[in-house]
């Protein structure tokens, strides 16, 4: 059996075309029938996936071509996923590297690429959106196999086999020059190239757990790969954690199968096959699932810390309760109860007053995802400024530190440097990437990092690209200086004027328009100074029965700026709070009664 399957996994740079060329396969080999409707992007099945064009979750899929099942494997290209990857890799048996023809590779391709090359997988190279204008694939190529020397690769996998493909016209090929064609050349290279799994169906079976999904009839649904031996339904297992103790015994009491995007009942898997297992409520991700008999447990990647926490708290503002229908402590709970059951990389722990929940997970855009999906199911959150989790070592404070690779046009790099450095950053590698662009490499601690992706975006004209990746805990680098300006906080409850916000603008950036409903504390823009501003945003004009002698000027706003979730997150200081409902979100200050803020103050002060 295992002689006609191939495991793969696809490594590619977000929004490198990587879910656009599985579409194509899946049409090629027939897996979607020709009347069929199908949706674009079909592996990026959830909203915000497609919204924004990233993999988030990975996702097991299967197609059969002329007789052989491949099982293809979509991994996450952010790092903030990166404790999947890892995860992932140990299910395959090879890899494509998928990387666009322009941009070449990239950082976060680096650290997937590295651990797939480290894990002895033989890569197959793929050159996507061959038909570019500013396509460059030699000199990506040579950038690739640069890159796999650097990443320490044996002679095996530096003879890697190249196609040229365009994954949204459904073409790949030897030759550079082809512009027409299908993905035939693909699919005869994944079946000579990667080996079979070639795992020992005679021995007792062991599963290791690679992803973790949770569903309403049938409870905890554990995905991976049979590493040895065959299962059927019903059988009696047992989940073992790393250290080789029994977590629990139960019975495989449903085994699925990928075909296509769906998940299909089996009544028995065998070695080197990929399933999804129900029947246990306590076994995670990397523990080993197997026979009775097995003592052993299968070696597994172990889960990457949480690096960022946030604070969770029901939503207390003024206008709490009008536009979502989620609002209680106890639905928070229990929403985030479920995602850290089925989101390994994240920790909730609940406070004292049982009103807020302290998130823990690996970085601003996972978390970010984590209350916009909530912000979508009707929940209503009050979100704290993000903070990093200290460690300790030997006595001494520790903090967690990511490598930042940052590719800027020649005429900003020096402000990214200041910038950086600013923030306690350590400039580690600086050389120019041709066609007039820098590449700074940077190792910082992950607080500096917090909020100074906007900014970044602002000094580099929106043309700067930043990759980051977890690189390890060290010693505590001392105070980071934060925001610089201070904010515009409304004095009053009401419908903001046009006329009092056209007074305003001298004072700073606003963050909101005329007829916008604000309340006392919330903060309504930028001050250009340092300190904070009560302002009164709701005046209107005094209207008198004299005649003036001009006529009124017309008033004429600038359009307010609007941030998104994340934005809005990262601009936070330490006693403010974004409110996030299923339709708004606003700034707040944590205190809105001044008397409060001024009593906290002079708390802090003494």
């Amino acid at each position: 059996m295992s002689a006609d399957l191939r495991n793969i996994a696809i490594i590619a740079h977000v929004d490198h075309g990587k879910t656009t060329l599985v579409d194509q396969l899946f049409r090629q080999s027939g897996t979607f029938r020709d009347n069929q409707r199908v949706e674009e992007r079909a592996m990026d099945s959830n909203d915000l996936e497609k919204e924004r064009g990233i993999t988030i979750l990975a996702k097991p899929t299967s197609i059969v071509w002329e007789g052989l099942r491949i099982n293809i494997v979509d991994t996450p290209g952010h790092a903030d996923f990166g404790a999947e990857v890892e995860r992932i890799l140990s299910m395959v048996d090879g890899v494509i590297l998928l990387v666009d023809s322009a941009e070449g590779a990239m950082p976060q391709t680096k650290f997937v690429t590295g651990k797939a090359l480290a894990l002895g997988l033989k890569p197959i190279v793929v050159v996507n959106k061959i038909d570019r204008p500013d396509g460059r694939a030699d000199e990506v190529l040579d950038e690739i196999f640069d890159l796999f020397v650097s990443l320490d690769a044996n002679d095996e996998q530096l003879d890697f086999p190249t196609l040229y493909a365009s994954g949204r016209n459904g073409y790949a090929s030897e030759d550079l020059t082809a512009r027409e064609g299908d993905l035939t050349p693909m699919f005869e290279l994944i079946r000579d190239h990667v080996p079979s799994p070639g795992l020992d169906e005679d021995a007792p079976f062991s599963f290791l757990a690679t992803l973790l999904d949770r569903d309403n009839f049938m409870g905890r649904v554990l995905t991976g790969r049979v590493q040895s031996g065959v299962i059927r339904t019903n059988d009696p297992i047992r989940a073992i954690d790393a250290d080789g103790k029994v977590i629990e015994t139960g019975r495989a009491s449903k085994l699925m199968s990928f075909r296509g995007l769906d998940r299909v009942p089996v009544d028995e898997a065998r070695a080197g096959d990929i399933i999804a297992l129900a029947g246990l409520e306590k076994a995670t991700v990397s523990n080993t699932i197997a026979d009775p008999s097995v003592t052993e447990p299968i070696a597994a990647q172990p889960i990457d810390p949480p690096t960022l926490a946030m604070r969770f708290a029901v939503n207390d503002s003024p206008f709490a309760g009008r536009e979502g229908d989620k609002v209680t402590s106890r639905m928070i709970r229990d929403r985030l109860m479920r995602e850290q059951e089925t989101n390994v990389a994240i920790r909730v722990t609940e406070s004292a007053d049982k009103d807020s929940f302290e998130v823990a997970g690996r970085g601003e855009l996972q978390l970010g995802v984590v209350i916009e999906t909530m912000r979508r199911e009707g929940f209503e959150l009050g979100i704290s400024r993000p903070r990093v989790i200290f460690g300790e070592e030997g006595g001494k404070r520790t903090e967690p530190y990511e490598t930042v690779v940052i590719d800027v046009d020649d005429e900003y790099s020096g402000t990214v440097v200041e910038k950086m450095q600013r923030r306690k950053a350590d400039l580690t590698e600086m050389r120019p990437s041709g066609v007039g662009k820098t590449r700074l490499a940077f190792s910082a601690p992950s607080r500096g990092l917090i909020g100074y992706h906007g900014e970044f975006l602002s000094d580099t004209r929106g043309t700067g690209i930043m990759n980051r990746l977890f690189e390890k805990y060290d010693a505590y680098k001392g105070p980071i200086e934060g925001r610089q300006n201070g904010v515009l906080i409304s004095n009053g409850t009401g419908e903001a004027v046009g006329y009092a916000l056209n007074s305003l603008e001298d004072r700073g950036i606003l963050f909101v328009a005329p007829q916008e409903k604000l309340y006392e504390g919330m903060i309504i823009g930028e001050n250009a100074k340092p300190d904070d501003l009560e302002v009164n945003p709701l005046k209107s004009k005094q209207l008198t029965n004299f005649r003036s002698t001009g006529k009124d000027d017309a008033i004429r706003l600038t359009p307010p700026k609007r941030m998104t979730l994340e934005q809005a997150i990262a601009y936070i200081d330490d006693d403010e709070m974004v409110e996030v409902t299923p339709q708004s979100i606003r700034i707040r200050k944590a205190l809105l009664d001044p008397n409060e803020r001024k009593k906290a103050k002079r708390k802090i002060d003494a």
